[in-house]
């Protein structure tokens, strides 16, 4: 970049140079506006890179327009290309948006914005672009920042375009008022048609490599927040604080996708980052290239009923219309981003409630906690018809202003030129042109108000990112606890407490050894489960040391997760199937008193509602049997067994896993037999550790 500014730099000196020498305003703006630029191409270091890449091909303009429009001065332009030079006043356009991205970069909420964006262009990893039969190999980061620039570029040929078929608009309606046919037709085939093709190529071409872009930018974006989510255990962790993130699940699947693009069916809730970002560099474009033709159409017009004339009127008419319409709009919609986010928030809740019910059917119809459900779903729905309403209140001002607002849009330009076509001063044309002109620096003037509701909405799909990163970044922050990874799990003068800072356990000097057993008991609630989760490492609330061996530890809660699948998935989860071998998975079933399963591996079922609590905890004990762990943890794992199963299952473990030391939690005196030592967790916070009687 600093390379990029030290020739922006020169072409300012050269620009400025040739205007003081030949008296020309517009060079001199070039050189100081460029220098500006230069020094914010050189100073872009700490810049967003995804505005980094906008200033760059900015400055890169600037020269190359600067350049062209130097040769068309000093009749090096091809004559062949006499209608394509570029405008004196573009370098300069180009010079301001560089000037300005840099400017909006120090902006919060921009930073905010920026801070997630620039991830995916962060990236280093390789990646394989494909289209139909062509593909090659390079960085993701490059094939993003690529296709951005491409958007870009093709993004101002359509202004280009859009100006251009402006003239063609002002010519063949003052060939329909001239009775000229010979021009109608030449205009109509020769102009309007090439024209209109072009733009319809660009738009094709542009909607697919955004479509890529878009999709490409999704899959990356959501693989590394559900990276992050499940990394240091961050997805527990923020369960367990207070004004955690709620439900992830909809920031990842639906939030990443509004980010980016407005979400389904690419922006069917509105635009996302990449589409706000081409669509106000579009915006501006179309506003200085119009509001300079807008100027000369309207240099001598004057106010209606007077003589009172002064150059660009009509600028400033549409300067101060839509200057007044967007603070009205404002006004009246700021309660829109509140209200849209708290729309997520319960359609969310609404949405949890329903699949938490469907997990949990069978207990509920066993509990006859059907009414209870409805009651509860009805309150939750009732939140967000409440939430709808209020939108609905909103949103009726706003409508009836903006609609309004765009009924006297158009009929403005009128007003003003009308009196001189009548007075014969000005061509049919003329007239139709200067409408079109207003038209377009209007609309580009009135962007927050054509976008407001759904800005407000993007504001809130941006600030629950903001907060998911955060708590996120929470999560993954070490807590009080000092970890040393060792070869026997422990804790070391550790003092164990809630989220809200109680202490639950104090003073816990437990270090397992090797190959002596360890039963904790205990009250319900005196934290002996919280004791297991802190031993492993998982619970961020409290001081003192852990000592963690690595990889070799395994926790069994009372109640195990099954994932939805095949059965061998479940048996073997967290690994991979293959990792065992089938044999090997039947065999750890019929071990776990599971015959009856070992021949249905191949099934895909929902087992955590097939299987009784028995089952689902024998299947837990299949998995300590593959993956073989030198220390398991059974956090009351067997506790849905009769004592003579639970028995039987001890028995095996001590015959399969010879090697491994084991630590149970349990209530049942009968498990003193398969234990050594104990650890009883009493009143006042204290844990007592004695021999086993």
């Amino acid at each position: 970049m600093k390379i990029l500014g030290l020739a922006v730099a020169v072409f300012a000196f050269l620009a400025f140079g040739l205007g003081v020498q030949q008296g020309d305003t517009i060079l001199e703006l070039l050189g100081g506006f460029s220098l500006v630029a230069a020094a914010c191409c050189w100073r872009s270091e700490n810049v967003s890179i995804f505005l980094k890449i906008f200033i760059a091909l900015f400055c890169v303009e600037i020269i190359a327009f600067g350049l062209g429009d130097f040769a068309a001065r000093f009749g090096y332009w091809p004559q062949a290309l006499a209608d394509a030079k570029f405008p004196p006043t573009l370098p300069l356009t180009v010079a301001v948006f560089a000037i300005l991205v840099f400017a909006v970069s120090h902006i919060p909420v921009v930073r905010k914005l920026t801070r997630i964006a620039d991830r995916f262009f962060h990236a280093t990893g390789a990646t394989i672009a494909k289209y139909g039969p062509f593909q090659f190999r390079t960085s993701e980061r490059r094939l993003a920042t690529g296709m951005l620039v491409f958007l870009v570029l093709i993004n101002q040929v359509q202004v280009a375009i859009m100006v251009r078929l402006n003239f063609f608009n002002r010519d063949w309606f003052n060939a329909i008022q001239e009775k000229n046919e010979s021009d109608f037709w030449n205009l109509l085939l020769f102009v309007f048609t090439p024209w209109a093709f072009i733009y319809v190529a660009s738009m094709v071409i542009e909607f697919v490599v955004t479509s890529y872009l878009v999709i490409r930018w999704r899959r990356w974006l959501t693989q590394f927040y559900i990276s992050h989510w499940l990394a240091g255990h961050a997805h527990y962790r923020m369960s367990l604080a207070d004004g955690g993130a709620d439900n992830p699940d909809q920031r990842i699947s639906e939030d990443v996708a509004r980010f980016i693009d407005g979400g389904a069916e690419g922006g069917a809730y509105g635009l996302g980052v990449y589409g706000y970002s081409i669509q106000l560099i579009s915006t501006l474009s179309s506003l200085v290239s119009f509001a300079i033709l807008l100027w000369g159409l309207s240099a001598n017009f004057t106010l209606p009923g007077t003589n009172f004339a002064f150059p660009g009127m009509l600028f400033w008419v549409a300067l101060l219309y839509a200057g007044a319409g967007t603070i009205i709009t404002h006004l009246i919609g700021r309660p829109l981003a509140r209200i849209l986010f708290t729309r997520q928030k319960v359609e969310a809740d609404f949405r949890f409630s329903l699949a938490r019910l469907r997990e949990y059917s069978e207990q509920v119809a066993l509990l006859k906690g059907e009414k209870a459900e409805a009651t509860s779903l009805k309150d939750k729905f009732g939140a967000l018809i409440a939430n709808y309403m209020e939108l609905i209140d909103q949103r009726k001002k706003l409508t009836a202003f903006t609609s309004l607002y765009g009924q006297l849009s158009p009929i403005i330009p009128y007003i003003f030129a009308a009196p001189f076509y009548f007075s014969g001063k000005i061509a049919l044309g003329v007239m139709t042109q200067t409408a079109s002109a207003f038209g377009r620096v209007e609309g580009a003037l009135t962007f927050f108000i054509s976008y407001y509701t759904s800005l407000a909405g993007f504001g809130a799909v941006l600030n629950r990112l903001a907060g998911f990163d955060a708590a996120i970044e929470a999560a993954q922050t070490p807590g009080g606890f000092v970890v040393a990874h060792k070869e026997a799990p422990g804790l070391r003068d550790a003092v164990i407490r809630l989220p809200d800072g109680r202490v639950l356990l104090d003073k816990v000097d437990l270090v397992l050894e090797r190959g002596k057993n360890v039963l904790v008991t205990g009250a319900s609630g005196s934290g002996k489960s919280t004791l297991f989760r802190a031993m492993s490492g998982l619970w961020p609330y409290g001081s003192g040391e852990i000592d963690l061996p690595a990889d070799k530890m395994m926790l069994l809660p009372q109640k195990p997760y099954l994932p939805v699948g095949p059965l061998r998935d479940a048996a073997a989860y967290p690994a991979e199937p293959e990792k065992y071998g089938d044999e090997a998975i039947r065999a750890a079933l019929v071990d776990a008193q599971l015959p009856h399963l070992a021949d249905k591996l191949d099934e895909s079922d929902q087992w955590g509602q097939r299987l009784s609590g028995g089952e689902q905890q024998r299947l837990a004990i299949a998995r300590a049997l593959l993956a073989k762990p030198e220390w398991l943890l059974l956090d009351e794992a067997t506790a849905a067994l009769d004592e003579d199963t639970e028995a039987a299952i001890y028995r095996m473990l001590a015959e399969r896993l010879p090697q491994t030391t084991l630590v149970s939690i349990g209530h049942r005196a009968t498990l003193n037999a398969w234990h050594s030592e104990r650890a009883k967790a009493q009143s006042g916070g204290l844990l007592v550790a004695s021999h086993a009687g």
